[in-house]
């Protein structure tokens, strides 16, 4: 069920990113698509019911693997440094534009 939703989060994200034109629409879409590949990641490397790398007092137990969860932590920075420098394009070009609208900008540059 919690696979489902992560996926149907990856789904909305996507057609967020193809349906709608305004250019600060699609940077909020992609964080959404972003969210659910990173929900869908943590569930998987969950779903085996492991124990985190934690010492303590339980012996000869098996734990989940730490590399997924750095590669999360890196998805995570990674992702938010893009949208940081996508959200200052869009600052650029509505500088330039009197809208946000990506077919509007298409038409504006042709000309």
């Amino acid at each position: 069920m919690l696979e489902a939703c992560a996926l149907t989060t990856i789904l909305i994200g996507f057609l967020g990113i193809i349906l709608k034109k305004n250019l600060v629409m699609k940077i909020v879409s992609m964080d959404v698509m972003s969210t659910g590949v990173v929900a869908y990641y943590v569930l998987m490397a969950s779903s085996d019911g492991l124990l985190t790398p934690i010492l303590g007092d339980i012996k000869n137990t098996d734990y989940a693997d730490p590399v997924p969860q750095a590669v999360i932590l890196t998805a995570i920075v990674i992702g938010f440094s893009i949208q940081a420098l996508m959200l200052v394009g869009v600052m650029k070009l509505a500088r330039d534009n009197p809208t946000l609208e990506s077919r509007e900008i298409e038409n504006n540059n042709r000309l």
